[in-house]
Parts: C-alpha cells; sequence; structure tokens
C-alpha cells in the first residue's frame, strides 16, 4: 500500500507516453509527465511513509529511481525539463545528503565529547547515525566507503591504548601482508596497463582505475586496524578487526577463553574474527553459551559458538575479562 499510489501515478504517466495523446500534444505533456514522475509520484510516497518506521530519507532513492524511468519513457527530444532537473535539482539533493549526514555524525561526536562515557569509536558512530538516515540497503555500503577514506587518509593522530584496550596487529604480520598486497597490486597496476593499453586504452584505465580503487580499499582497512582496538566496556566484550569484522559479547556468555595457538577447525559454530582466514594465526579461543553474530564486510552476518582470533597480549586480555568477570 506505501507504494501502491506513487506506482499508480508513475504507471500512468508512462501509459501516457505511449498514448495517442502525446503523439499530438508531445511537448505540453513532457511538461505534466515530467512534473507528475519527478514530483507528485515521491511527494506521495512521501506522505505514505511519513508515519511509518520507513525512514524519511528512502524519497531520495525513490527520486532517483523515478529520475531514471522518466528519462528512459521520455523520447530524447522530450526530455527538456528532465535535463533543467537533473542539471539543477540533483545536484542540490547530493549536497543536502551530504550535509545531513556530517551534520547528524557532528552531533553525535559532540554528545560523546559531552557524556565521556565510552571510548569513541568513528565506525560505530557513523554507522549509528547513517542508520537512521539513510535506507538499510545502502547504509553498509556508505559507511565502508566513508571510513575507508576517513582511517585511509584522514586520521593520522597516535592513538595510545587504555587499559581496557587490546591491540591484535602488532605481532600477528597482518600488516606486513596487507602492506605486501599493496605493493604487488601497485607492481601488476603498472604492467598490466602498458599491456592492455595496446589493446585497448579504455580497458587499460578501466582496469587501472579498479586496481587503484582495490589499492585505497585495502589501506583503509590495513589502518583501521590502529585505531580500532578490542576492548571491555561495562559488561560487554567489544570484538574488532579493523571495518572488516566485529562482533559484541556480552561478558555473562562467555562459557570458557583457551589460549591456544594450536590449528582448528573453521565451520559455522566456529569462526575466525580475522577475514584473512588461515593466512593469520590465532592465539585465542572464545566459547560461548550461546549463539551470536559475527558482522563483516558490508554488514554480512554470521553467526558462532566459538570465535578465534589473535591478541597480542593473550594473558592480559584473557585476566582482563576474567577481572570483569567477578564484578
Amino acid at each position: 500500500m506505501i507504494v501502491a499510489l506513487p506506482a499508480l501515478i508513475i504507471g500512468s504517466m508512462v501509459m501516457l507516453t505511449k498514448s495517442v495523446w502525446f503523439q499530438n500534444s508531445p511537448d505540453i505533456l513532457a511538461l505534466g509527465i515530467t512534473f507528475d514522475i519527478l514530483l507528485t509520484a515521491p511527494f506521495a510516497y512521501f506522505l505514505s511513509i511519513r508515519k511509518t518506521n520507513i525512514p524519511n530519507t528512502t524519497v531520495i532513492p525513490f527520486l532517483i529511481l523515478a529520475t531514471i524511468i522518466c528519462s528512459i519513457v521520455l523520447p530524447q527530444e522530450n526530455q527538456f525539463y528532465l535535463g533543467l532537473f537533473k542539471v539543477w535539482f540533483l545536484p542540490v539533493i547530493e549536497l543536502f545528503i551530504l550535509t545531513f549526514v556530517l551534520y547528524k555524525l557532528y552531533g553525535a561526536i559532540k554528545r560523546f565529547n559531552t557524556e565521556k562515557r565510552n571510548s569513541f569509536d568513528f565506525f560505530f558512530t557513523l554507522k549509528k547515525v547513517s542508520a537512521e538516515i539513510l535506507p538499510k540497503a545502502v547504509t553498509m555500503p556508505v559507511v565502508m566507503e566513508i571510513s575507508v577514506v576517513y582511517y585511509g587518509f584522514l586520521y593520522w593522530k597516535k592513538r595510545n591504548l587504555r587499559e581496557n584496550e587490546f591491540s591484535y596487529h602488532k605481532n600477528s604480520g597482518t600488516i606486513t601482508l596487507l602492506a605486501s598486497i599493496i605493493f604487488i597490486v601497485a607492481i601488476e597496476t603498472v604492467v598490466f596497463h602498458v599491456i592492455i593499453s595496446k589493446w585497448s586504452v579504455i580497458a587499460a584505465w578501466i582496469l587501472t582505475f579498479l586496481s587503484i580503487y582495490s589499492g585505497i580499499q585495502v589501506f583503509g582497512f590495513l589502518k583501521s586496524m590502529l585505531f580500532r582496538p578490542i576492548s571491555i566496556e561495562g559488561d560487554k566484550l567489544y570484538l574488532r578487526y579493523g571495518i572488516m569484522n566485529e562482533s559484541i559479547i556480552d561478558l555473562s556468555d562467555i562459557d570458557a577463553i583457551e589460549l591456544s595457538s594450536k590449528e582448528i577447525k573453521l565451520n559455522h559454530e566456529t569462526r575466525k574474527l580475522s577475514f584473512l582466514g588461515d593466512l593469520e594465526s590465532h592465539n585465542t579461543v572464545i566459547r560461548l553459551k550461546n549463539e551470536n553474530i559475527l558482522i563483516g564486510l558490508y554488514g554480512i552476518k554470521k553467526s558462532y559458538k566459538n570465535l578465534v582470533l589473535f591478541v597480542d597480549d593473550p594473558m592480559n586480555f584473557k585476566n582482563a575479562i576474567e577481572i570483569a568477570l567477578t564484578k
């Protein structure tokens, strides 16, 4: 029912473009069709969702979809008003979205600085803010892209660990591995660009762009590991592996903590915190009483009861959890 009325409006306009009336008066009807698809239908959608749990910001992707439909159904020679909309109105919407996200993020950071209850985590805060204003389907892709840029290129301040925080990147060799991947990608990009450009310059630049983008992603992943430590806060254990994987465990749900580097079979019950799988070693196994959720790249969720991970100081990590359980 939410999309019934706007869909009816758009559907009627699409049928009108195929009618004899449009053929007789294309210039006049093009204005009305453009107005109804781009303004009337999105406004009807907004009225349908404003008292529901659906974020009002979903009007924006609806508007983009309406723009695409309008571009398809209207003949090229009748897209004058559509062209004006694309040139003058869409950039304003994009600017509004970016400004709104940054404003909400600034508000969240300001609230944190006022309360000072937990250690600030940019990735967690960004997810929370984005979930309030963006459609669920696009929240994690937007969060991941912003986080890669933030951790990779914007945040360079040295972060000292607190008593309740534990690093996992210093002794695991992961940083060296990821840095090597970036180096290999850089060399292969140059080589393949030269080879493929002899066949197609466009294909060569597309491959080069994808390689550079991949390198930026890996660099952002690498840097995020330095600034997102594992932490014990209150009655919860926050397990983080950069921005790639994370899980929150109630301390009371921990059945046992084993300090072990023995090979362990990974399955639907036993998973690794690292997204590198067998390429990274482990020294700690956390066994739970109940199933929990491991959230991976772009919000992909996997259940587990046993979590395998690497901690730079496993003994101190285990002792801190045991002390927290006695409180």
